[in-house]
């Protein structure tokens, strides 16, 4: 096939204009100046007139010049018949000067022409890289690719990209970027599984006059184009090319992605596995000890019960209740964490208040805390809080658990609630060994614990924490854990306020 000759965007009008003034100082200057000289002003004319007209017309527009010439200048006048020789030999370096001069213009036209083009097509191919760079989802820009190619090619363009690499081209999950018919699907459909080209000037399918574009990246098929009734038309050499560049860009895109996929698909897989691994290990670890007490307590009672007295049947049962307690709390921590990991956890809000939530807490904590180390500050009027009450008072259960569980046997320990500019807070604060900056992020991560000797001689899995800052997450709250001055940490849990319920009427 053949270069398109582009057309020119300037009217023909300016080479008519051109070619009346030329005719007009013709005129003017007859009977002024010898006939060579009446000559040049007509090569310069028909040069000039090849600025703005195709090759043929270039080619009779010299023609018709040299005649009207002949018979308005060259003797005998108005005729077309020459007396002199060198009248006819003048006659004859007229047209070869004009049509050689006509075809130079017109090719170096025809050659800035094509330079223009060719500096579009590149200035497409650089925008199209940049847009493809660092885009999330190349097939969000399906329809741009689209657009791209019909305006290159002038033929209304169809697209089809399937889900993963390998997937069936009529899986639903396929994108189809504009509709076509059976015929044009099926050849969307081999043109992606065989991963080249058909149609016109691709040696397969020769007689279609369609033409199909491979989306390939690494010598496999990632999608297809269709350019229907691009065959009929002299496309070119360079067409073509351009457009399957195009499509290689967008298939080294969706390449890119495909891996990216693949590659975090595997990392969560990883990271579940681990998680598992680790929740099994904790299981198994943390498990043991309650377990092993409450059957060493419970074969205590059954098998002794006639030497033991009644403290100590009391001492037994109370380590038995404590463990039990203890085992419980970890199995539902460990399980609320997978549960609010799941994806599309509902919660069961409601209107709650902080001073109820915070004086709950209290009392179910000095239960288990012996010293009554734990005392509670809220201030008043506080506003209602829109949240699921179970996890909330969870999170406060697990704070104050470890507030005191690290702390001092004779060190307070404070749960506040109070209002800020940016929320309300609940804190939960103790006189401890407190947590190292480089901490401050780690010890929010499932089943991570210090390394220190007093936090590896503590009883626990490493979950609590972890599941504190997930019920903050689906709250719409913060968890941060903050250093005292005097020694110790505050963990503060900062929940949106939000829009407060009309009273009962």
């Amino acid at each position: 096939m053949k270069t398109p000759q582009p057309s020119s965007p300037l009217s023909h009008w300016p080479a008519a204009l051109v070619w009346f003034v030329g005719w007009a100082v013709l005129f003017a200057l007859d009977g002024r100046v010898d006939l060579a000289n009446q000559a040049l002003v007509l090569v310069a004319t028909a040069a000039v007139t090849a600025l703005w007209l195709p090759g043929w017309g270039s080619a009779l527009a010299a023609v018709a010049a040299v005649a009207g010439f002949n018979w308005a200048f060259v003797p005998p006048r108005y005729s077309f018949s020459v007396d002199l020789k060198q009248h006819a030999l003048m006659l004859v370096t007229m047209l070869v000067v004009v049509w050689t001069v006509a075809a130079l213009v017109t090719r170096q036209r025809h050659l800035a022409m094509l330079a223009d083009l060719q500096a579009q097509r590149e200035a497409r191919l650089r925008t199209w890289a940049d847009t493809l760079r660092d885009v999330p989802d190349p097939r969000a820009h399906a329809g741009a690719l689209q657009s791209m190619l019909t305006e290159a090619s002038g033929a209304p363009a169809a697209l089809l990209i399937p889900d993963r690499p390998g997937t069936a081209a009529d899986d639903p999950a396929a994108l189809l970027v504009g509709a076509r018919d059976a015929s044009q699907r099926a050849g969307l459909a081999l043109c992606l599984r065989e991963g080249r080209a058909l149609g016109p000037g691709s040696g397969r399918f020769e007689q279609q006059t369609d033409v199909y574009l491979p989306l390939r990246a690494r010598g496999h098929g990632l999608g297809a184009v269709v350019l229907p009734g691009l065959g009929r038309s002299a496309v070119g050499d360079t067409l073509v090319p351009h457009l399957q560049a195009l499509c290689d860009q967008m298939g080294e895109a969706l390449h890119r992605w495909h891996g990216e996929q693949e590659s975090q698909r595997l990392h969560d897989e990883a990271r579940d596995q681990a998680t598992r691994n680790a929740l099994l290990a904790a299981i198994a670890h943390d498990h043991r000890t309650p377990l092993a007490t409450i059957l060493g307590a419970a074969s205590s009672l059954i098998e002794q019960d006639g030497r033991l007295g009644d403290p100590q049947r009391r001492r037994l049962a109370q380590s038995i209740a404590d463990e039990a307690t203890r085992l419980a709390r970890l199995t539902n921590n460990t399980l609320q964490l997978a549960r609010l990991d799941a994806p599309g956890m509902q919660l069961r809000c409601d209107w709650e208040s902080a001073e109820e939530l915070v004086g709950a807490a209290l009392e179910r904590a000095r239960r288990r805390d012996v010293q009554q180390r734990l005392v509670a500050s809220v201030e008043a009027g506080l506003p209602l809080l829109w949240c699921d009450a179970t996890l909330l008072s969870q999170l406060l259960d697990n704070l104050v658990d470890n507030a005191l569980k690290y702390s001092p046997a004779d060190a307070p320990v404070t749960i506040s609630a109070c209002r800020t500019d940016k929320g309300l807070m609940l804190t939960v604060r103790d006189r401890g060994l407190g947590v190292p900056s480089a901490w401050h992020e780690r010890i929010f991560e499932p089943f991570w614990r210090g390394d220190r000797p007093a936090e590896a001689t503590q009883p626990g899995a490493g979950v609590g924490l972890a599941v504190c800052r997930a019920i903050a997450r689906v709250h719409g709250a913060v968890l941060r854990v903050r250093a005292r001055n005097q020694g110790g940490s505050a963990f503060e849990c900062l929940l949106p306020i939000h829009p407060q319920p009309e009273p009962p009427t």
